[in-house]
């Protein structure tokens, strides 16, 4: 739904960011501003400020920035459209209706709505009336008790196939919109609508503002499925819901952890054990919609199916599922169970402590696929370990962010290298490659010129690469098209540590940087920079080579100098001063220490 921008202007003027921020997070009055610990990441000394003046927050540690409504999305986990109606409600404000046809569509929604809250209300006195006492004697068996069965809203369907259709009509609901529930549905021989569940205890699916939209069930007796659920209604579509999400947003904010479940009985099992930041797929594989969701509670979920081979391809299915939608401090982990255990099984068994030292051991994306690569086919021939490097090759191809998929490539590639040379991979104890890619030195305002000499040097002597790796990663030429050169370049020789001048020659003729070779590799370029030709002695190049990078990271410098300086006369804190100060005493050490 669209918003106008009236509107949202509205909701920002009447709901300062400090008031709403400061329900979670604890404020200081500094002048025109407020200051605090940052809620997305974890720090000790406060760098994340509000100025309600200009209506934004902003964190000088992690670098969140944004307006009322994102700081509550960000916050709670909530998409655009959720957080807007929650803002609205609290400032008293009516959500507009921009056509007759949305009016409409929002008060069939509440009506739907409504009725579904008093299904809920129906199923739970199911449960707790006389016919329920089997119900109620299958949750005591799984070790729930009164508390938890009111936490979770759990109800029962009696063996009465028509008994919640005939409710609902005597509260005025029309046939249609029963129909629209999704808790009825036509008999095999055509005649009247009948109870869509029945003999099961009944488990209410919510949404993220805790509004009941549609239902699991669960048989008490021989019937099939074990375990079903409504079918796709107006309101309710499986592959964009987690059971227990509401229940578990605000624990999941707090711990910076979310935990991914099989079921419904997995996830009130943990909360029972103190686990509140647990949800649950619908029955069905992980759907991009669902990871979107999650990672809106927590940078890297934590994904636990049970210890079965069942479980182990449900990992895997959604760690291919996942790949394609990672980015830079984005991924998933995984937590291993014991053969034949899940989350309830084994809480019941061993206790909390043995579920929290699997949420310990629990291993990053990466690792998964590798495990599950290296350990499908013996590796003991180099073809068989060509194999397992075209495998590899093709999970990473799947990545779609740049910088990510450079890292895995980087990764695998230092991992192939250790087991043909021997090394035996110890999931755990990997340590990674130091070769990453980190903060990118901004030099754009130096002379073209020198980045043209920088990139005929990395050309002509690829052996200056390895030493100068950091550096060379750190950079971010003036040009585009140079930047795009570098990167291509690096990559490269992640792959091929084995690199030749002409390997790199062919490799850039052949992936349309044709033109930009040209330029960086050219008689004319040669006679003014004597020490990037490709004759030069390697000495002499790689002393070239640490001096252009002297220089860019004393512009670095410069620059970082004259922002500090501004920021600090904009707004005088205690932090800014001390960034400054660091800037200053590393000017006077000599500059960065690229090249050194």
């Amino acid at each position: 739904m669209a918003f106008p921008p009236q509107f949202l202007d509205e909701l920002r003027n009447r709901l300062p960011i400090s008031e709403v921020a400061g329900r979670t997070v604890r404020l200081t009055r500094r002048g025109a501003e407020h200051a605090g610990l940052c809620p997305f990441h974890a720090e000790k000394s406060p760098s994340f400020t509000i100025n309600d003046d200009k209506g934004f927050y902003h964190c000088f540690g992690c670098g969140a920035h944004g307006d009322v409504l994102s700081f509550v999305m960000r916050n709670e986990g909530l998409a655009f459209p959720d957080a807007v109606e929650r803002l609205a409600a609290e400032a008293g404000l009516d959500i507009p209706q921009t056509t007759p046809e949305d009016s409409a569509r929002s008060a069939r929604q509440k009506d739907l709505l409504d009725l579904l809250e008093e299904a809920c209300l129906w199923y739970q006195d199911q449960l707790s009336g006389a016919g329920g006492r089997l119900a109620r004697d299958y949750l005591r068996q799984r070790g729930l008790d009164q508390q938890t069965i009111a936490r979770f809203r759990l109800g029962y369907a009696p063996d009465q196939r028509g008994a919640l259709r005939r409710a609902l009509s005597g509260l005025g609901a029309t046939p249609q919109q029963i129909a629209e529930l999704g808790i009825v549905k036509t008999g095999p021989d055509g005649g009247n609508p009948r109870d869509y569940f029945f003999s099961r205890v009944i488990f209410p699916i919510t949404d993220r503002r805790d509004r009941v939209i549609a239902f699991g069930g669960r048989t008490l007796g021989d019937g099939q499925p074990k375990y079903l659920n409504s079918p796709d209604t107006p309101l309710f579509h499986k592959g964009k819901v987690l059971y227990g999400l509401a229940q578990a947003r605000e624990s999941a904010r707090r711990a910076g952890e979310v935990i991914v479940t099989e079921g419904y009985m997995d996830v009130i099992a943990l909360a029972r054990a103190g686990f509140h930041n647990a949800v649950a797929p619908l029955g069905t594989a992980l759907t991009a919609d669902q990871l979107q969701a999650l990672w809106r509670l927590a940078p890297e979920p934590l994904l636990c199916f049970d210890g079965d081979a069942a479980g182990h391809r449900a990992a895997h299915r959604a760690a291919e599922r996942a790949l394609p939608l990672l980015q830079p401090g984005q991924s998933l982990r995984f937590i291993t169970l014991p053969a034949g255990e899940d989350p309830d099984s084994l809480v019941a068994a061993s206790g909390p402590q043995a579920f929290a030292a699997a949420i310990a051991a629990a291993q990053p994306l990466v690792d998964l696929i590798w495990r599950h690569e290296s350990a499908a086919k013996a590796l003991n021939t180099p073809e068989r370990r060509a194999d397992l490097e075209r495998r590899l090759d093709a999970r990473v191809a799947a990545i779609t962010d740049r910088s990510v998929q450079f890292q895995y490539q980087a990764e695998f590639r230092d991992r192939l290298r250790r087991q043909a040379a021997g090394f035996r991979f110890k999931p755990g104890h990997f340590k990674a490659p130091s070769r990453t890619l980190g903060p990118r030195i901004d030099v754009a305002n130096l002379p073209a010129q020198q980045d043209h000499w920088l990139m005929a040097l990395i050309i002509n002597h690829p052996g200056l690469i390895e030493p100068q790796w950091e550096s060379l990663s750190q950079l971010n030429l003036s040009s585009r098209r140079l930047d795009r050169l570098l990167r291509e370049i690096l990559n490269l020789a992640a792959a091929r540590p084995d690199l030749d001048s002409r390997d790199i020659h062919r490799h850039l003729m052949g992936h349309g940087f044709e033109a930009q070779l040209k330029k960086v590799a050219s008689p004319t370029l040669y006679r003014e920079a004597a020490f990037a030709a490709p004759d030069a002695p390697a000495a002499e190049a790689g002393d070239a080579l640490a001096a252009i990078l002297r220089a860019y990271g004393k512009r670095r410098l410069t620059a970082d100098r004259a922002a500090a300086e501004r920021e600090l006369a904009d707004n005088m804190t205690k932090e800014g001063y001390d960034r400054l100060l660091a800037i200053v005493d590393e000017q006077a050490d000599g500059g960065a220490d690229q090249g050194a």
